[in-house]
C-alpha cells in the first residue's frame, strides 16, 4: 500500500482502537478538554503519534490528491520587510510542490498567534510556518497542542521547552563579526541599540556584541547596551534622547542597531540634530531591507539569506506534511554576511 494511501486511510476511529478508548475520548483529547485522565489522555497521544493521524478541519486528514493543499505562515509583522521576503521563499517553494499559501500576522500578539494557529488547526491547512510572538511572558500552550495534534509546523526561532523543527539564523555569530569587523576597522566606541530586551533575537545578538568586545582590546559595559525596540520610531526617538544633549567629543564612532529599521530611525534623527554619518558616526543595521540600501545614506547591514530562510522552511514542513511516518527533528542555522554601504567609514588606526 501506498503512503498516500495508508495517510488516507487513517481516522480518529483508528486511533480509538490504537488508543483502547472510545471515539469521543479521543475528540475530547483533541479539543483539549479537562476531563480526560492524564493516563488516557498519554495513551491517545501516543496512538496519534503512532497512527501519524492529523485532523484538520473538514478533511479530518490531508488529502494529497486534490486541489486544496495549503500551508499557512504566521508572521510578527506585516510591515517588516524582512518577513516580505521570507514569505517569498516559502511562497516559491510551496507553489513548486502544489501547495497554495496564507499569510497572516500575530503583529507580535500572543493571543493573535494562539487564535491563528487553533484557526489553521480547524480549517484544510496542512501545517505551518511560525515566526513566534516570544515576550518572556508568554504561554506556549498553543504549540504543544500542535504537537498533541500531530499538526506539522517549522518554527523561524527557537522556543525554549518545544522540541519542534527550526529554520533560523546565526544571530550571535554574525553580530559578533560585525563588531569584530568596526574594531579592525579603528571603531574603539561602540554602543548597541538594541532590540527590546525580552526578544531571543536581541538578546543573542546583545551576546555576539559583547562576545567581540571580550574576544578585543576593549572593555565592555553594559552602560553601552542602549534598548531601542525594534521599529523606525523606535530608532529615531532613541536617538534623538541619546544624542541631543551629547558634544561630537562624546559621540560613539558606531551605532550596531538591533535591525535595519533603527538604523534608518537613528540615521533621521541624528540628521535633524545635524550630527553627519559616517564622518561623525558610523551605523550598522541588520537585515538588508531594500529601503536601506536607498536611503539618503545606504545602510551597512548584516544580510540574512531570508528567501532561503523561507525556502527551507517550506522544504522541512512540506516534507513532514507529505510523510506517512514522523520524521526527525531538524534545527537548521543559516550564516549571514556583512554588506558594507556608505554609513560606515574606517578609521585611521596608527
Amino acid at each position: 500500500m501506498k503512503a498516500k494511501d495508508r495517510m488516507k486511510k487513517v481516522s480518529i476511529s483508528d486511533v480509538a482502537r490504537e488508543a483502547g478508548v472510545s471515539v469521543g475520548t479521543v475528540s475530547a483529547v483533541i479539543n483539549g478538554k479537562s476531563s480526560v485522565k492524564p493516563s488516557t489522555r498519554e495513551k491517545v497521544t501516543d496512538a496519534i503519534r503512532t497512527l501519524n493521524f492529523r485532523p484538520q478541519g473538514r478533511a479530518q486528514n490531508l488529502k494529497l490528491n486534490n486541489d486544496r493543499r495549503s500551508i499557512g505562515l504566521i508572521i510578527k509583522q506585516l510591515d517588516n520587510p524582512f518577513y516580505t521576503e521570507v514569505a517569498e521563499g516559502v511562497k516559491e517553494y510551496a507553489k513548486s510542490h502544489g501547495y497554495t499559501l496564507f499569510i497572516t500576522t500575530s503583529e507580535n500578539d500572543h493571543e493573535q498567534e494562539e487564535q491563528i494557529t487553533n484557526l489553521f488547526t480547524t480549517k484544510d491547512i496542512n501545517g505551518a510556518i511560525i515566526a513566534p510572538v516570544l515576550d518572556g511572558d508568554a504561554e506556549i500552550d498553543h504549540l504543544f497542542r500542535l504537537k498533541l495534534l500531530n499538526f506539522p509546523f517549522v518554527l523561524l526561532e527557537e522556543v525554549p521547552g518545544i522540541r519542534a523543527n527550526v529554520v533560523s539564523i546565526d544571530n550571535t555569530q554574525v553580530t559578533k563579526d560585525l563588531v569584530r569587523y568596526l574594531i579592525q576597522s579603528g571603531h574603539s566606541r561602540i554602543i548597541h541599540f538594541a532590540g527590546p530586551l525580552n526578544a531571543p533575537h536581541a538578546l543573542e545578538r546583545i551576546d555576539g556584541f559583547k562576545m567581540a568586545f571580550s574576544e578585543s582590546h576593549l572593555v565592555f559595559d553594559e552602560s553601552l547596551i542602549i534598548p531601542a525596540g525594534g521599529r523606525f520610531q523606535h530608532g529615531f526617538n532613541t536617538g534623538l534622547e541619546y544624542f541631543k544633549d551629547k558634544t561630537a567629543a562624546d559621540f560613539p564612532l558606531s551605532v550596531v542597531c538591533f535591525n535595519d529599521q533603527i538604523a534608518l530611525g537613528l540615521i533621521s534623527a541624528l540628521r535633524k540634530l545635524k550630527i553627519k554619518v559616517p564622518e561623525q558616526v558610523s551605523i550598522v543595521g541588520y537585515d538588508n531591507i531594500e529601503l536601506g540600501e536607498f536611503g539618503v545614506v545606504p545602510l551597512t547591514t548584516i544580510s540574512p539569506p531570508k528567501r532561503e530562510l523561507g525556502q527551507k522552511a517550506a522544504e522541512i514542513l512540506i516534507e513532514n506534511i507529505e510523510s506517512d511516518q514522523i520524521l526527525p527533528i531538524r534545527n537548521i542555522t543559516l550564516s549571514a554576511e556583512i554588506t558594507v554601504r556608505e554609513s560606515t567609514q574606517a578609521l585611521k588606526t596608527g
